[in-house]
């Protein structure tokens, strides 16, 4: 029973577990969008604030070399036709050359040429004061300026340059650490899809386990324990327990019924097969022609009411006991013995039987064999055509003995070869007799073949329309018996052969 504990944890529904299970795998995955979010406002922000700087310092590098010469055109000018108003330009240009080179000094602090074009702006500053002719004097001081104005530009732009290297770095650390935050998020994903998975998987694989416990070959385990997982599951297992238990009330009076219809059936035809043994004896006075052929008729159709009821016993046993006892015997001696069985009801047929003369020893088990080859020597009776052919082949192929049982007659519907060896079904054709068949003589045969891990099919045959082939493998058994000391014991198939060929 499922403890307290274990009730108090699980889901209590598999919708809840499923519901649990998306937004638990789900929860890695939005922290990774979220990271990704933020990864990229961040490179968006730098790329955006690089951009902005790197347009404002290089328009302020490119101003400071275009003032430096519009300053030594005005001056030029001045000291040529000593125009007032250039002279007021040249002021307006030092003006604005100075406001921006303050601020080219804040990005470049430490660049000597910055610093050499204060001094030079500090010397023409006095120009405005001297007349034309000093003016002309001092005019070689512009191209120092320009010369210092073109080096800060270029400086500016190495600056940016390497501001871009840095934004670029920056974007491979932010790239690296979201691939390694997606790698962390996707397996914690991953661990936790197989962690729900597995939680959804376990109790329907355990009400597999139960379902093939009560209805495969293990119907007598014990019941399997309470299943845990999401309440449906559980009642389900529960009423699976309940119908394991009421199918094995039902199995044990199946059984019961099958041991007194044993019972009650066989006694009571076994007084009467005796009955008409005495009276075909003639126990009770001289019987004419015609009843005996009536005493015949009843003793047969007896017979094939005893073989009904052994058929229906075989199936029930071999649906709980599926032990083998594998002996060593002469297959030959076998078939000899069933075709003996079947020789009134052959004789009756008027069929004409070939069966393999030479001995062949063969380690199986000798009782499920048996009851493989007495059903299939039945049908070809039951089925068979009148005054026809049985044939019975055997060979051997390796390891394996292939055994072949023909007949001539009507071919089998193509409709019943898929369901020929299902219980209780009955084909299209009819038995020839009285009686009708119980479906279960080739289901019987073919469970023999497999707990002998042999296979028995109907394959086409080139002479005759209806044939069933047996394919048993070599089992390893017992040596042979004390009276059979004299034949050799090989250890397999082809050393036997070889023993023979010699």
């Amino acid at each position: 029973m499922t403890t307290q504990v274990s009730r108090r944890w699980r889901p209590r529904s598999l919708l809840q577990l499923v519901l649990l299970a998306f937004l638990v795998v789900m929860l890695p995955l939005g922290i990774l969008m979220f990271q990704a979010g933020q990864a990229l406002a961040e490179l968006t922000r730098l790329a955006d604030a690089g951009a902005r700087q790197a347009v404002e310092e290089t328009r302020r590098a490119r101003a400071l070399t275009s003032l430096s010469l519009e300053m030594e055109r005005s001056a030029r000018q001045y000291a040529v036709v000593e125009e007032p108003g250039l002279m007021t330009l040249f002021i307006e240009r030092h003006a604005e050359f100075e406001s921006l080179l303050r601020d080219q000094r804040r990005l470049l602090p430490e660049n000597p040429d910055v610093l050499a074009l204060g001094p030079l702006l500090e010397a023409l500053r006095e120009l405005p004061e001297l007349s034309a002719s000093q003016v002309g004097e001092r005019l070689e001081l512009f191209a120092a300026l320009a010369e210092h104005a073109e080096a800060v530009r270029r400086a500016t732009n190495r600056r940016i340059d390497e501001r871009i290297e840095a934004i670029r770095g920056r974007a491979g650390q932010v790239q690296a650490r979201l691939w390694l935050q997606t790698l962390a998020l996707v397996s914690a994903s991953l661990a936790l899809m197989l962690l729900f998975t597995w939680l959804i998987i376990r109790p329907i694989r355990q009400l597999e386990r139960r379902i093939q416990g009560i209805g495969g070959t293990s119907r007598t385990a014990p019941v399997a324990h309470c299943i845990q997982g999401p309440a449906e599951l559980v009642r389900l297992g529960e009423r699976l327990d309940w119908l394991s238990e009421r199918l094995g009330e039902v199995e044990a009076q199946k059984q019961q019924f099958l041991r007194h219809m044993s019972h009650e059936l066989k006694t009571p035809l076994a007084s009467v097969r005796e009955g008409t043994a005495l009276l075909c004896d003639g126990v009770a006075g001289r019987l004419d022609p015609r009843q005996r052929e009536i005493l015949e008729l009843i003793d047969a159709s007896g017979d094939e009411l005893q073989r009904l009821i052994e058929q229906l016993l075989d199936y029930n046993l071999l649906q709980h006991h599926r032990e083998v006892d594998i002996r060593r015997f002469d297959m030959s001696v076998l078939i000899g013995e069933l075709l003996a069985k079947h020789r009134l009801a052959l004789t009756h047929k008027g069929m004409r039987v070939t069966s393999p003369e030479r001995p062949l020893e063969w380690c199986a088990d000798r009782t499920a064999t048996g009851r493989i080859l007495d059903n299939l020597l039945s049908n070809a009776i039951a089925y068979g055509e009148d005054n026809g052919s049985l044939e019975i082949r055997q060979r051997r192929e390796g390891a394996t003995l292939v055994i072949e049982v023909a007949n001539s007659g009507e071919a089998i519907d193509e409709g019943d070869r898929g369901r020929l060896f299902e219980p209780f079904y009955q084909g299209r054709a009819r038995r020839k007799g009285a009686l009708k068949g119980s479906g279960i003589g080739l289901s019987v045969a073919a469970d023999c073949a497999r707990m002998q891990q042999g296979r028995l099919e109907l394959v086409t045959d080139d002479l005759l329309p209806v044939c069933f082939r047996l394919t048993l493998p070599w089992q390893p058994g017992p040596l042979p018996e004390p009276e059979q000391k004299n034949i050799p014991a090989p250890k397999d198939p082809e050393a036997q052969a070889h023993a023979r060929s010699r």
